[in-house]
């Protein structure tokens, strides 16, 4: 792909998004629970983790109390 060719990709990408947003009135909820109901007629597995991403949460620090002295 040339950079002129990525640059179509990101325009359309944002055409795309654009008609979305004028489809349902700029409401992002409305959007949610659009994608959600074409989810459940799709009738396509949903992976669903038994755990939590954690893996942009922050990690414990530990502090050290000793004092040199």
């Amino acid at each position: 792909m040339t950079f002129c060719d990525s640059d179509s990709v990101i325009e359309q990408i944002h055409q795309t998004r654009e008609e979305i947003s004028e489809r349902f009135g700029g409401s992002i909820a409305a959007i949610a629970e659009d994608a959600a109901r074409r989810q459940l007629e799709s009738k396509r597995l949903i992976w669903k983790s038994n755990k939590p991403n954690t893996a942009l949460q922050p990690k414990p620090v530990s502090l050290s109390l000793n004092r040199l002295g």
